[in-house]
């Protein structure tokens, strides 16, 4: 985006396409009212009053709506804003984006709403992350998360450790500059200020895995030999018939995900049947290949027998291959058992029966208490992965510092990497950024925001 374009009236619509109860074209910049005017004929439009009315093509009505017009500073991008909230149908809302586009505003590029945001200053970098983190959220949970970022709460951080960071430094450069007048600062009051920086910024990269836990999600995959009820057990935790289920052995070919909420989201996958045999097809043995990949793949493992039958020689032979990783064990057809099968080495297996949904609810409490080993429930700071490199990168300009220190090395010396750790912080904020950075970031939000 040059400069040029940055100062041009811009439209999207902000809404899913497809079929609600209300669209919302939204236009930002200078032009927004005088479009809006336009092409609804009314007179004039109040900031902050909602106007009703229909909007126009020429002499050929569109639609009834609702505008909502919002006047610089006091606007979601800082600019004049209008927003025009139609019937939700398909057309319609693309009827009047173009009608729209046609008196004046120009597409709107992803994510450009939100960065006439941050460059208007109405949020800072690490606020527009957390929107687009908010809007593509897989859980309720990190969408919470994602909306204590919104506030602030990251950005609050940054700049408490970045103040620290600012004084000692101001106080080596009076030192430098000064010296009839300010003695340099003590080299233990440097390592005692450095060492508290280090400790708080480890304090928010201590939260990164359980971050990227929360925004990616985590993969387990239903493992076991043919017709022991994987698929079966696959679509009762779902409670969706999503993979096809028969008495055959070898139904499942490929791997088959889905998604699910269980606090973080949880990326289930049911895999082939896994079996040595000599009547497997070409078909059939790629699907095991890939139910290996899968588990390989895998954080952890749901590993699934046949209750019914009991523990055989060739479970033993898929449980010892998947055993050194975290795992569940799950005895399935628990219903169709006669007398105890029970295998003494687990303990801990959960009984199930996927056809009556026996133990399904005791197998989703256990998958909960997995996902929790991944991902601690309190997760104070969400990062992504730019922020934790810029973190990282603060981070080792500040020991740099801290063995400079420690060492009784130059203070002019020790202030260069100093300026480097705020830098390092700036760019998390925006205060500091490039303009590849910039547009890498926006790029990834949706049209119309």
């Amino acid at each position: 985006m040059n400069i040029t374009q940055e100062f041009e009236t811009i439209a999207a619509i902000s809404t899913p396409i497809g079929c609600g109860g209300v669209g919302v074209i939204r236009i930002s910049g200078g032009k927004s009212f005088e479009i809006a005017l336009k092409i609804s004929g009314k007179k004039e439009l109040t900031a902050g009053r909602i106007c009703h009315g229909w909007i126009y093509d020429g002499d050929v009505k569109i639609d009834e709506v609702i505008i909502l017009p919002f006047k610089s500073p006091n606007s979601y991008t800082g600019e004049d804003v209008v927003e025009i909230q139609c019937h939700g149908g398909v057309n319609v809302v693309k009827n009047i984006l173009d009608v729209v586009l046609k008196s004046g505003a120009r597409p709107a590029q992803r994510g450009e709403f939100t960065k006439r945001a941050f460059l208007n200053k109405k949020l800072d970098l690490s606020q527009a992350e957390a929107i687009d983190d908010l809007i593509h959220a897989k859980t309720s949970k990190f969408a919470i998360q994602s909306a204590k970022n919104l506030s602030g709460v990251l950005a609050a951080k940054i700049k408490e450790i970045k103040k620290d960071i600012f004084e000692t430094s101001s106080r080596i450069v009076a030192g430098i500059d000064f010296p009839e007048d300010v003695q340099e600062p003590e080299y233990s009051y440097l390592v005692e200020q450095f060492t508290k920086s280090i400790a708080e910024i480890n304090k928010i990269l201590d939260c990164a895995k359980s971050s990227d836990i929360l925004r990616q999600g985590i993969t387990s995959a239903i493992v076991g030999r043919p017709n022991v009820g994987k698929s079966s057990i696959f679509n009762a935790l779902l409670n969706l018939e999503r993979a096809i289920v028969t008495d055959v052995a070898g139904t499942t070919r490929d791997v088959i995900k889905e998604n699910l909420d269980l606090g973080a989201a949880l990326t289930l996958i049911d895999t082939a049947g896994i079996r040595d045999d000599d009547n497997i097809d070409k078909v059939e043995e790629i699907g095991i290949k890939y139910s290996m990949q899968s588990v390989n793949d895998a954080d952890f493992v749901i590993f699934v027998y046949d209750y019914s039958e009991g523990f055989t020689p060739q479970d033993k032979e898929i449980y010892d291959s998947i055993k050194n990783k975290p795992h569940i064990v799950a005895a399935n057809k628990f219903d169709l058992a006669k007398g105890d099968n029970r295998f003494s080495d687990f303990p801990d297996e959960i009984k199930v029966s996927a056809y009556s949904k026996f133990g399904i609810d005791e197998l989703k409490e256990k998958i909960k208490n997995m996902i929790t080993k991944f991902s601690p429930d309190d997760t104070e700071f969400v990062t992504n992965k730019r922020q934790q490199a810029c973190l990282i990168r603060c981070n080792e300009f500040l020991n740099r510092a801290l063995s400079a220190a420690q060492k009784f090395e130059l203070q002019d010396m020790i202030f260069i990497d100093l300026k480097s750790a705020l830098l390092s912080l700036d760019e998390i904020t925006g205060e500091v950024i490039t303009d590849d950075i910039l547009n890498n970031i926006f790029d990834n939000f949706c049209i119309g925001k």
